[in-house]
């Protein structure tokens, strides 16, 4: 298995975490505040792009491609 390969492998189970925390986080924004346009969207994949691997960083859970 190629370094690449095993990377994608590494990494997709937490990709997955933050598509679907993206995707809660967006539905209840628009369930409780209604359509919030497309600033506050990027607003929160931003944070959860960012601050998914480093809250993963800080507990001592990332995977070994998030600790370079």
């Amino acid at each position: 298995m190629t370094s690449a390969t095993k990377t994608m492998r590494e990494l997709a189970p937490h990709w997955a975490v933050m598509f679907l925390v993206m995707m809660l986080g967006l539905g209840a924004v628009d369930r409780y505040l209604g359509d919030a346009g497309l600033l506050p969207a990027l607003a929160l994949a931003t944070v959860v792009a960012f601050g998914y691997p480093a809250l993963l960083r800080r507990f001592g859970l990332a995977p070994p491609a998030w600790q370079r």
